[in-house]
């Protein structure tokens, strides 16, 4: 059996140091939810992927737990540091927190479950990340916290059934699971790009646009695509206390993760009961607008979290009494 590896993505530039709100955080609408949401407060993020730098500053607050699966560290479980930065990277995208210097992910509040299942090198045992799937849906916090959503930026070119099974397994105890389309694409919509587990139906598939609201050449288009967000020059947290602007599908993941961390808390707060993962994908499929591609490259479109709000607020003006 083959590796598993990072989604193939380019890193455009490293920082010493960031002071912004990032403009892919922007795009989707995170901050005009985020008194609604709580910023994601009370939610768990398991990140499976390269580990995470526990000691960056805009992540130290938010990393809740965390194990490595890899052999990486002399196969010391306990230490899920990263020494790539692509799991750094993607952990600042859903929930780096920045209270004065520093950047700030889509869910600033949420919490961070730091699954080390690839090596500093980006590869990884299939059985690696089977058993880090198994792990995050197990995982319980120490005052009862659970996992909510399950982000992965990696991907292969096998179907393992042993994968299939732990994704489902996932997805069947209520946790969402998203997932990078890969960066195959040929720019071409009508030919299909596939890796896995990505491809899986059950999944949540992120495609990448960049910040004209084009379809990333690189972007793999094919049946499975649920939706898009940005993913070219993505600014977030990077190894070494660092930080960098990445291009990928697994830069556009962590935004749609980062973005169930805010919807569980609206979403939930009016229903007022937990709810199912099919629920819960329907409420993020509420919150995005078509940006005019064949649904084999953008699915159902582009994440705008206060889309919503904002069609409530102009059937408002349009219902009020005249005069009123």
């Amino acid at each position: 059996m083959s590796k598993i590896h990072l989604i193939p993505h380019k890193v455009d530039k490293v920082y010493e140091s960031a002071a912004d709100i990032p403009e892919g955080v922007q795009m989707i609408q995170a901050p005009d939810i985020w008194e609604e949401a709580s910023k994601g407060k009370g939610n768990v993020v398991a990140v499976i992927d390269t580990g995470c730098q526990i000691d960056h500053p805009n992540l130290k607050d938010r990393i809740i737990d965390g194990k490595n699966f890899t052999s990486d560290y002399e196969g010391d479980s306990t230490n899920y540091d990263d020494n790539n930065g692509h799991g750094t990277h993607v952990s600042g995208t859903v929930a780096a927190y920045s209270s004065q210097d520093g950047i700030s992910g889509v869910a600033p509040e949420a919490s961070l479950l730091v699954v080390k299942v690839l090596t500093g090198e980006g590869s990884g045992d299939y059985q690696w990340i089977i058993d880090g799937i198994n792990y995050a849906v197990n995982w319980e916090g120490p005052n009862g916290e659970k996992t909510r959503a399950i982000s992965m930026s990696l991907g292969g070119p096998e179907d393992v059934p042993e994968l299939y099974d732990a994704v489902k397994k996932a997805v069947d105890a209520g946790i969402p699971v998203i997932c990078a389309a890969g960066n195959s694409g040929d720019d071409r919509a009508n030919t299909d790009e596939s890796a896995f587990p990505g491809s899986y139906n059950e999944v949540i598939q992120v495609g990448a646009i960049d910040f004209s609201r084009k379809i990333a050449p690189f972007s793999n288009t094919n049946d499975e695509i649920d939706l898009v967000a940005p993913g070219v020059n993505i600014l977030s947290t990077y190894k070494d206390g660092k930080y960098a602007k990445l291009s990928g599908t697994s830069m556009a993941t962590p935004h749609v993760s980062g973005s169930l961390a805010l919807i569980i808390n609206v979403a939930e707060k009016r229903f007022d009961r937990r709810l199912t993962q099919t629920e819960l994908y329907a409420q993020l499929v509420r919150r995005t607008i078509p940006l005019g591609y064949p649904k084999s490259a953008e699915g159902n479109g582009l994440v705008a979290l206060a889309i919503l709000e904002k069609f409530e607020q102009l059937f408002d003006v349009y219902t009020k009494p005249y005069g009123s």
